[in-house]
């Protein structure tokens, strides 16, 4: 998700990373786009999937730890605003362009603070949840 979403933005063809054999479909923002998407879909399956299975199973037995909520929070901020980009996307749909530069650097620095927050947590070996 990380490779596809920063393709989102020109980076690889402007810094010649598109050039390694191998790496030029990064400049194309069509397969990038549509990578990002069902790499999303699949995200959103099994985020609801997870919510589901604590929900109806695991809710007595375990509660979330607070590396754990932070980790949801983030990644219900990046499903959030990832759901208001693709919105932006129709074709009748319109944001203004302030409104459109914040959702974007909001929905980056979203998922930079979940991958931040995601490597410390492995390197401390914080788990999301603990027994009740």
């Amino acid at each position: 998700m990380t490779l596809t979403g920063f393709g989102q933005m020109p980076i690889y063809n402007r810094y010649y990373m598109s050039d390694i054999p191998g790496l030029g479909w990064l400049a194309d923002f069509y397969i990038t786009r549509n990578i990002h998407y069902i790499g999303a879909a699949i995200l959103l399956g099994l985020a609801f999937y997870a919510a589901f299975d604590f929900i109806l199973t695991k809710r007595r037995h375990a509660t979330p730890t607070v590396s754990g909520w932070i980790r949801t929070a983030l990644l219900t901020a990046i499903v959030a605003s990832g759901a208001l980009i693709v919105v932006k996307n129709f074709p009748y749909v319109h944001f203004s362009e302030r409104f459109i530069i914040g959702l974007d650097l909001f929905h980056l620095a979203a998922a930079m603070g979940l991958l931040v927050a995601s490597l410390v947590c492995r390197i401390t070996r914080k788990k999301w949840m603990a027994a009740a």
